[in-house]
């Protein structure tokens, strides 16, 4: 199985399948538009327009299950996102990414990606070592904005925790593109 076995749903309720994305890498993240962390979309614009046409496709998931940090409708965020980030990648409809109905491309996900989220995340560690400690030392997504790579043929290669900036991946991602 492979990233590329997966429908997700559009922000708009149509099914798209992630084969469609074969042959490029993927950068899949969790994202919340009332979040400490939202200004990464200005990060993740900025790395999707630098590498248009150059192998890297990122595609956002909003999922209000951190701090209900994305209470709105798939169309209240579609406008958040164009308006206030100019966003042009992707954005689909809206998922849980941990727990019992999580959306089965995030189980995928995690389990081909656990994670490493320790104390070296800082003040996000804190945070979630206070408010979540059941997810610590777990699969689960810890909170928005975490980010996985995907290579052209859907195999997950690495997962980025949300403290992780799009600028710093776009210089990891410069050597594969």
């Amino acid at each position: 199985m492979t990233v590329h076995d997966f429908t997700v749903r559009t922000a708009e309720g149509d099914a798209v399948s992630l084969g469609e994305y074969a042959g490029s890498y993927l950068l899949i993240v969790n994202v919340a538009s009332k979040c400490g962390l939202t200004p990464q979309y200005e990060g993740l614009e900025a790395l999707h327009r630098a590498t248009a046409g150059k192998g890297l496709q990122i595609i956002g998931f909003p999922c209000n299950q951190f701090g209900e940090q994305e209470p709105g409708t798939d169309a209240e965020i579609q406008e958040f996102c164009s308006l206030t980030y100019d966003v042009t990648f992707p954005v689909y409809g809206k998922v849980e990414v941990n727990g019992d109905d999580a959306d089965p491309l995030y189980r995928y996900l995690r389990s081909a990606a656990p994670g490493d989220f320790g104390p070296d995340h800082g003040f996000l560690f804190e945070h979630v070592s206070r408010t979540r400690p059941e997810a610590i030392g777990t699969d689960e997504v810890k909170w928005n904005f975490t980010k996985f790579l995907v290579d052209p043929a859907g195999a997950v290669v690495t997962r980025f925790e949300p403290t992780v900036a799009p600028e710093a991946i776009g210089a990891q991602l410069a050597e594969l593109l």
